[in-house]
């Protein structure tokens, strides 16, 4: 898809899959563009983050912004300063994953001056699997407090919900019916849902999927129980 904004940051709650959507993301756009940057601004949790596979994006091209060294690994609050190097360099087509809820998007709040006038879009991760965010009211209450707290506008929907190795189509499907709810109730426009690429051959089975775009993703992040 050409002409997409230059800018694309993904939020949403905690476990959505802000860092799974933000790799496969930037490896997509890869495809069609030189320069390709990732940054990682999630300064909420240490265990699910996108430098964890730097040396995936490296050996394709993609520029990681992130800690380096030691602090990569550190259970700290560290955000690059090299942020403001592609944020300010057309050149670059930039993907921020930033931290769930509020807090995660204060990080992101302080990059409102340099972002707010350019081409971007802010994508918010639905996954109904997770405390706090399976209903629309909840849904909605927590965009808006990602809103307040970023100073930024949420642009666009995914749909992402999963329940990691254990997914189903029904997952996918019930992530879709609310989504598509709060797409109404907040006017902001619906994209895609996503589903495991190991469930694209039986999701092509189903009629929602006419609707939005359904884009297969591989799951890079996990858990330590999840590895053979």
């Amino acid at each position: 898809m050409r002409n997409r904004p230059r800018i694309t940051i993904f939020t949403g709650h905690f476990g959505s899959g802000k860092t799974e959507i933000s790799i496969n993301f930037a490896l997509k756009i890869k495809e069609e563009y030189e320069k390709v940057a990732l940054t990682d601004l999630d300064v909420i949790n240490p265990y699910f983050r996108s430098r964890e596979v730097s040396f995936l994006l490296e050996e394709k091209g993609i520029e990681l912004i992130s800690p380096k060294g030691q602090l990569a690994t550190a259970d700290l609050p560290i955000v690059s300063g090299e942020i403001y190097r592609v944020l300010h360099d057309p050149n670059y087509h930039l993907i921020i994953d930033v931290g769930g809820d509020k807090d995660g998007a204060t990080a992101l709040g302080q990059y409102f001056n340099d972002i707010k006038d350019q081409d971007h879009q802010m994508i918010f991760v639905v996954n109904i699997n997770r405390p706090y965010v399976s209903t629309v009211e909840r849904i909605c209450e927590t965009i808006q407090n990602i809103e307040n707290a970023s100073r930024l506008r949420v642009t666009g929907l995914v749909n992402n919900t999963n329940l990691g190795l254990e997914s189903t189509i029904e997952h996918v499907q019930a992530g879709y019916e609310i989504t598509k709810e709060v797409s109404k109730k907040l006017n902001i426009p619906f994209l895609f849902s996503t589903v495991s690429d190991h469930l694209m051959e039986e999701i092509k089975k189903q009629t929602f999927r006419n609707d939005l775009p359904v884009i297969p993703i591989h799951r890079f992040m996990r858990l330590p129980w999840e590895i053979d």
